[in-house]
């Protein structure tokens, strides 16, 4: 057999894919000089070649295949049938002898050697694969070693990991496994050292975990440690001393505890403590990332004896700050709009062009890349209010418009707003910062005036221009046959756009949330006023959103009208219908209706605030599972034009009811016509809500499918693997493209291996589960979302309010609308939305978001269709369970959970 079964523990070869995780990171840090034990690895192609020689790999994969990720037992099952065949293979004879072989060769003083499996499988963001596998100490001897190796092969099939891997989508077929083997270390103190704080967040702290004998017990959770913090400048600033009552030692054997308790005794000396931290300092250095160090102390010196990421930190950017650096605050661009999920490349250098574009209308000019207000962490978008907070007017604004926007962070930064560091150094602004905003903003208020003389007239006129602008746009498109052209169309549409949004929708959309603070505060003395005033809002016209999903609701009606068309949607899932209708290929009625709806919406899809999202014209798989749920609705009671037609009506009535009602109030005459007066005009005005959204996302589409068009073309001349690689170059590489420095054949494997990479980075962040919304240049992050009152009861949780109205319903865990299931009447429970979410709302009895606030998309869709909604729920998604029923309580931001689960619902 080959000798790459056997590789030394410094070996240059020694990669993830050789030598798993551990393996490698081991290897580096030899390499790099720091204090590890010598030792060999048995690489992934001796696991491999055990496997093969038992005929082991279409069983293994058949077993663990069958056992659901969900059931405990099945899950045992096939990991102690799965050990049990490991227990009875045999070592193929060659590579029992290299692993003999490279035993002998190690320190003759190493009788005793640690045996430590390696998976390849790698940590991910939120997700760890530690103490999956096994680990074997005090191994003695040649068969006992052969044993350990095994059995570390093994247990890359325990019921935990076969388990964790399914439930993460993360294939059996891809895992395998090295073996580490290392002479022991016979610790008089062993623990864990993380480099940055795993509590908090924070990157200027290390903290260290510390217990008499090996660090097994530790490891496992057995042992109540020592606790040390370290802070970036050496100083211990914390110390609690555990009880330490487990001791792990050569003399108890190699899998055995003996106990002793040492509540008394410090187990790490200060002037140890201080060495490890800048141990630790050093390793994060050379891994680029804060560091999980196990190490141990013997005889007076540091050893360590492994190092991984810390997968639980959410990502700075650019890498980390230096603990000098003064503290900066960023929100989480995501959290605002409702999609948390990751951009592709492109589509973050397209928001920061936007945002550029934007800066330039108030005399700020910057290019996207040099942006200081947009960074990027986690491959998602951040906006930096620093600046903001460290002023006094700008504080109290950023505090104002936050808890508007999204109450979760504005909730957060009441934790920093007394941070030493944030302390304000101005009053006011600046007269440089006055005299751009009233430049820019004088035309605004002008315009605004007309708006609240004459609402219907400027409601038409903007509408007149967002579709001459449309127009004009797909024109020069139709023109651009070179991507050099194609990608001159992009900052065409970024320099229109902002002006277009500032100083043609805003003055025209402005008006109408004037109109309803002023509604809103001549209401607050009465009973239920604000929520009165939230009804106003309801079954509002001029909405494009409502407007689409009111459309496919018609589409629904006209498939439903079909015999052909309704018995093709009652029995096909809806994969195969996008399928029949990307090929032109439904029943006429149908195809014609649906055709007709992506004319108009086709450019719309989940996460359509970046460019590099598909849309509903690439795959219109969402479209279908709507259209089929829609045709689920028998009571035409409750058929959504019916719904909005009844919410439109109700909202009229209210005015009327609010007038009449401070028309018996104090000053009640001018009072009354003031609420008619603003109810009016937050009905004539308040649906241009979506306006620009709708038209940055239609714009986005021409050039996205120009762009795909480039991508196909690079696809046939073998520079690109596929078309829409495209959006995951950044918008200079596309310049370069275009401009042929890449067009050099010897360029294309490497520049499709970045794509492979990128491709990589995007989908293992779409993984992560949480993200936060306000993150710290220290590294503290904050996820939690609106918390609920104390005594609120543990079956209840709490959110913010944003859509009036009481409902019970049974609830619908959804984290991606192309795998809905929705039925009739759910509580629909999702991270976020944007409006791609929306036509599931016509089905939802009620809604509950994990982020979001009173304007954005998902809580105004769900007043307009008079559906109660909560958003900001922390956890919500994971809190919530589908099949529970529960109370929604969208005027006092809670829901009750009133059953707990029983039988799950399927998906399905």
């Amino acid at each position: 057999m080959p000798d790459t079964l056997i590789l030394p523990l410094d070996s240059q070869e020694a990669t993830l894919a050789v030598a798993g995780g551990k393996g490698a990171n081991l290897s580096r840090l030899i390499r790099g000089g720091f204090p590890a034990p010598s030792g060999f690895i048995v690489t992934t192609a001796a696991y491999d070649a055990f496997v093969a020689a038992n005929g082991l790999r279409a069983w293994l994969l058949l077993t663990a295949g069958a056992a659901a990720a969900d059931a405990p037992a099945a899950l045992e099952n096939a990991s102690a049938a799965i050990r049990a065949r490991f227990a009875a293979g045999v070592l193929p004879p060659g590579l029992a002898e290299i692993i003999r072989t490279a035993y002998l060769g190690l320190d003759a003083t190493a009788v005793a050697v640690a045996v430590r499996s390696s998976a390849t499988a790698e940590d991910l963001p939120g997700l760890s694969f530690a103490g999956q596998q096994d680990t074997f100490l005090n191994v003695v001897g040649e068969e006992a070693l052969l044993r350990a190796v095994v059995n570390c092969w093994s247990s890359l099939w325990t019921a935990r990991a076969i388990g964790y891997r399914a439930r993460n989508g993360i294939s059996h077929a891809d895992a395998s496994l090295a073996v580490v083997v290392q002479a022991m270390v016979q610790s008089e103190v062993a623990g864990v050292l993380f480099t940055a704080n795993p509590l908090t967040g924070r990157r200027r702290e290390a903290v260290v975990d510390a217990a008499f004998g090996l660090g097994e017990a530790l490891v496992a959770g057995r042992v109540e440690p020592d606790h040390y913090v370290i802070a970036a400048d050496d100083r211990i600033v914390g110390k609690r001393l555990g009880r330490k009552q487990i001791l792990v030692s050569q003399d108890a054997g190699p899998s055995a505890f003996a106990a002793e308790d040492a509540a008394d005794r410090q187990a790490l000396p200060d002037d140890a403590i201080v060495e490890l931290a800048r141990l630790g300092r050093r390793v994060e250095t050379l891994f680029g990332t804060p560091q999980d160090i196990e190490w141990a102390w013997a005889d007076e010196r540091l050893w360590l004896l492994q190092a991984r990421p810390i997968t639980s930190l959410y990502p700075l950017p650019d890498g980390e700050m230096a603990p000098s650096s003064p503290l900066s605050v960023w929100i989480s661009f995501g959290a605002v709009q409702g999609m948390l999920d990751p951009f592709t490349p492109l589509g973050r250098d397209v928001m920061r062009s936007f945002i550029a574009g934007m800066a330039g209308l108030f005399g700020y000019r910057f290019s996207y890349e040099s942006l200081p207000t947009l960074v990027e962490a986690g491959e998602r978008l951040f906006i930096d209010i620093t600046g903001a907070l460290r002023n006094g007017f700008g504080r109290r604004m950023a505090r104002a418009v936050t808890g508007f926007v999204e109450p979760g962070i504005g909730q957060a930064l009441t934790e920093i707003w007394d941070e030493p560091e944030l302390a304000p150094t101005a009053a006011r602004p600046g007269f440089t910062v006055l005299r751009r905003v009233v430049s820019a903003f004088l035309p605004v208020a002008v315009r605004f005036l007309a708006t609240l003389l004459r609402p219907d007239a400027s409601r038409h006129r903007i509408q007149r221009r967002i579709e001459a602008l449309v127009t004009s746009i797909e024109a020069r498109s139709r023109q651009d046959v070179t991507l050099a052209a194609r990608l001159a169309l992009l900052p065409e549409l970024l320099d229109v756009l902002p002006v277009a949004l500032l100083r043609g929708w805003l003055p025209t959309f402005a008006p109408a949330m004037a109109m309803l603070n002023a509604l809103m505060h001549l209401a607050a003395e009465l009973p239920d006023g604000r929520r009165s005033a939230l009804e106003i809002t309801r079954g509002l016209p001029h909405n494009v959103t409502t407007e689409m999903d009111l459309a496919l609701w018609e589409t629904a009606r006209r498939i439903q009208a079909d015999p052909a068309a309704a018995a093709r949607f009652a029995t096909d899932d809806a994969v195969a219908l996008a399928a029949a209708a990307s090929r032109g290929a439904l029943p006429p009625a149908a195809q014609a209706a649906i055709d007709a709806f992506l004319a108009r919406y086709g450019r719309r899809g989940v996460g359509e605030i970046d460019l590099g999202r598909p849309r509903w014209r690439d795959d219109p798989t969402p479209v279908m599972q709507a259209l089929q749920s829609y045709l689920g609705i028998q009571d035409s009671a409750q058929a959504p034009d019916a719904v909005f037609a009844r919410s439109a009506l109700a909202a009229e009535a209210t005015i009327e009811r609010l007038a009449d009602a401070l028309a018996r109030s104090r000053g009640g005459w001018l009072r009354s016509r003031l609420a008619r007066f603003a109810g009016r005009r937050v009905r004539a005005l308040a649906g241009l809500r979506e306006s620009p959204k709708f038209t940055i996302i239609r714009l986005l589409g021409v050039a996205r499918e120009a762009l795909l068009a480039s991508g196909r073309e690079l696809v046939a001349a073998g520079v690109l693997a596929q078309a829409d690689d495209v959006f995951f170059l950044r918008l200079a590489e596309l310049h370069a493209l275009a401009a042929g420095e890449q067009g050099r054949g010897d360029a294309h494997p490497a520049l499709q291996q970045l794509i492979a990479e990128r491709r990589a980075l995007y989908a293992a962040e779409k993984m992560r589960r949480q993200t936060p919304r306000i993150l710290l240049s220290d590294g503290r992050a904050f996820y939690e979302g609106v918390r609920a009152a104390a005594g609120a009861g543990e079956n209840v949780i709490a959110g913010s309010p944003v859509s009036p109205g009481v409902v019970e319903g049974l609830v619908r865990v959804v984290l991606d609308p192309h795998a809905a299931g929705l039925r009739p009447g759910e509580i629909l429970v999702c991270p976020g939305t944007d409006p791609a979410w929306t036509p599931l709302f016509l089905a939802a009895g009620g809604l509950v978001m994990e982020v979001g606030g009173l304007m954005t998309h998902g809580s105004v869709v769900a007043r307009e269709y008079g559906i109660p909604a909560v958003v900001g729920v922390t956890r919500a998604t994971q809190r919530l369970q589908t099949g529970q029923r529960v109370r929604v309580d969208g005027s006092a931001g809670r829901i009750e959970i009133l059953e707990p689960l029983a039988t799950p619902l399927s998906d399905s």
